[in-house]
């Protein structure tokens, strides 16, 4: 029997940003968790559709999507879905590591991505450890 892969959200206007982000992870971002299995989301439409269906087990949103941007939109899922998967937000400077912490995001991944410490993330939060917004 084949286990089910989990299921990952990756919501940015820009189509260099959503690959960047899913070829810094990988498809098994660690050894002890399963494989993965990518969402791709252009805009907000298609991210709270997704959120609704509630068959995701992490959503990574860009902090600099136009014309919403990640950051809002993850305070706004948090507040307003009562069983809100994970949220990861990807910034583009370390000095934006704050926002995440009002956004009530799970963790940060700072641009450009390294892949071993956006694999490392990434793995922590599906394992269901909260990771501080000020780890380098």
């Amino acid at each position: 029997m084949t286990e089910q892969p989990m299921r990952i959200l990756v919501f940015s206007h820009r189509a260099e940003v959503r690959e960047s982000i899913v070829n810094a992870i990988g498809r098994r971002p660690a050894t002890d968790l399963g494989r993965v299995e990518y969402v791709e989301a252009a805009g907000v439409a298609d991210v709270l559709s997704e959120m609704d269906a509630g068959n995701l087990d992490l959503a990574i949103l860009d902090g600099e999507a136009q014309p919403t941007g990640g950051i809002g939109l993850c305070r706004q899922l948090k507040n307003e879905i009562d069983d809100c998967p994970p949220i990861v937000i990807a910034v583009r400077r370390k000095d934006d590591r704050w926002l995440a912490t009002w956004s009530q995001a799970d963790a940060v991944l700072v641009h450009p991505l390294d892949p071993l410490t956006a694999a490392e993330t990434v793995a922590d939060v599906l394992r269901g450890q909260r990771v501080p917004a000020v780890r380098a």
